[in-house]
C-alpha cells in the first residue's frame, strides 16, 4: 500500500514556487478575508499565511467582526479588486448567515479568485485541460497528487462520491479532461457499492466519517479521501479524547488498496498548496 503523502508533496511545491518568486521583481500578494472568529477558520487562515511565506508570496489578512454588514464586505472586495498590489484574494467560508456567499463569490474579480470558485473560472475548467488557469483548489490538489505519484488517469474507471460544485463536480470534469471514465455518485445514488466495486480510483467527498469500507472496493483500488472529521476516540485507553478521520474507514480498506491519501496529511495540504499555486500563476 502506497501512502499518497500530500504534506510532503505540498512542501516540494512551495520549494518550487519559492524559486520562481525569488526572481520576480513584484512579489505576488494574497489577501485573505475572514469574517467572525470561527476557530477552524482561524486555523485555516493561519495555515495559508505560513504557506505563503514558504512560497515567497506576500499575504495580508482582513478580519471583520461577525456582525459586519454584507455591504461592507462587498465594498472591501471591490477595493481589493481595484488594488494593483493585490494579486488575488479568498474569502474564508462559511460566512455568517446574513451574508450571501453567492453575492460575495460573484463580487470577486475572476482574475483574483484564487479559490477558483467564480463561475468564470469554473467555466474555463469545464472547457478543457488547457483552460484550467485558476481551477478550484481541492480538485487541483487531488489531480496533482495523482499525477505526481505517477498514477495513470487516462482510461481508468473513476468514481467520485459527492457532487458539490467546488469539489465533486469540478474534480469529475478535471478527470474527464484527462480521459478518465467518470461516474459521479451522491446521496441519491442507488446501490453505491455497485459503482465503487468496479472503480480503479475513488474520490470520496461525501462528508460522512468512515463511510467507505473495505467491502465496498475492489482489490488494488486507489482511494483519495477528501473528508476530515473530529470524532470521539474509540480507544478508551488512550489519553486522546478525539481523533481525526476521513470519509474512508482507513483500517477497513488498508489491506485492499494499492494507494490511499491519509487524513490528516493528504488532500488538505494539497488544497492549500494549490491555492498558493493559483496565486503565483495569476501573478505570472
Amino acid at each position: 500500500m502506497k501512502i499518497l503523502d500530500g504534506k510532503n508533496l505540498a512542501e516540494n511545491m512551495y520549494i518550487s514556487m519559492k524559486a520562481q518568486t525569488d526572481i520576480m521583481d513584484k512579489k505576488p500578494c494574497l489577501a485573505v478575508i475572514l469574517v467572525g472568529s470561527d476557530p477552524a477558520s482561524q486555523v485555516y487562515v493561519n495555515n495559508k499565511k505560513k504557506s505563503c511565506e514558504k512560497a515567497g508570496i506576500r499575504s495580508i489578512s482582513i478580519e471583520f467582526p461577525y456582525d459586519i454588514t454584507e455591504s461592507e464586505v462587498l465594498n472591501k472586495i471591490k477595493e481589493l479588486n481595484e488594488d494593483q498590489t493585490v494579486t488575488g484574494m479568498i474569502v474564508q467560508v462559511p460566512l455568517p448567515s446574513h451574508i450571501s456567499e453567492e453575492k460575495v463569490l460573484y463580487a470577486i474579480d475572476p482574475k483574483k479568485d484564487m479559490d477558483g470558485f467564480h463561475p468564470a473560472n469554473l467555466g474555463e475548467v469545464y472547457l478543457s485541460k488547457d483552460k484550467e488557469f485558476l481551477p478550484p483548489a481541492t480538485p487541483a490538489g487531488i489531480v496533482a497528487m495523482l499525477e505526481e505519484n505517477n498514477i495513470e488517469i487516462s482510461g481508468k474507471e473513476v468514481v467520485v462520491i459527492g457532487r458539490s460544485n467546488n469539489v465533486g463536480k469540478a474534480v469529475a470534469i478535471m478527470l474527464l479532461n484527462r480521459n478518465a471514465t467518470v461516474t459521479v455518485c451522491h446521496s441519491r445514488t442507488k446501490d453505491l457499492a455497485f459503482h465503487t466495486k468496479r472503480a480503479d480510483i475513488i474520490i470520496v467527498a461525501i462528508g460522512q466519517p468512515k463511510f467507505i469500507t473495505g467491502e465496498m472496493i475492489k482489490d488494488g483500488a486507489i482511494l483519495v479521501d477528501v473528508g476530515i472529521h473530529r470524532i470521539e476516540n474509540p480507544d478508551k485507553t488512550s489519553d486522546k479524547k478525539f481523533i481525526l478521520c476521513g470519509d474512508v474507514d482507513f483500517e477497513s480498506v488498508k489491506e485492499k488498496v494499492s494507494a490511499i491519501s491519509p487524513v490528516p496529511g493528504g488532500v488538505g495540504p494539497m488544497t492549500v498548496a494549490s491555492l498558493i499555486q493559483n496565486t503565483l500563476r495569476a501573478s505570472q
